[in-house]
């Protein structure tokens, strides 16, 4: 089976503003009016607890690896190994879980490119950043 699998959560209440972005490569994380940022969309703050003042703002883009595994045994018979997880800090603060195209190194720098789906939506996949362009 090629990547990314076709069964991909589709977009409900809580992350339609965020697939939305994500069709036009945008990398988006859920802002508090308290000043916390989080990631998946939630409809409570993870800080304050409000519920009313939550919105998508863009991120940077960027992240620095912070733990990482290599995939040997995949979770279906479908899906090929051998890939990499990692683990990507945001500088905005949220943490978002992603495929690497090789091993990192713990607190590479990173950062967002895109897999598009056949429905419009994109998969943000993270990628080092090569030093001259840090």
């Amino acid at each position: 089976m090629t990547w990314p699998p076709p069964d991909v959560p589709l977009a409900d209440e809580m992350t339609q503003a965020w697939w939305d972005a994500t069709r036009q490569h945008r990398l988006t994380v859920q802002a508090c009016a308290c000043g916390h940022r989080q990631h998946p969309p939630r409809a409570v703050c993870t800080r304050c607890g409000e519920t009313e003042h939550l919105t998508q703002v863009d991120a940077s883009g960027r992240g620095t690896v912070d733990s990482f595994t290599v995939v040997h045994r995949a979770p279906r018979a479908d899906i090929a190994t051998t890939y990499v997880v990692a683990r990507v800090r945001l500088p905005e603060g949220p943490i978002l879980l992603s495929r690497l195209p090789a091993e990192p190194a713990i607190g590479e720098a990173v950062a967002v490119g895109w897999v598009d789906l056949p429905d419009g939506r994109a998969l943000p996949v993270f990628h080092p950043i090569e030093e001259e362009t840090r």
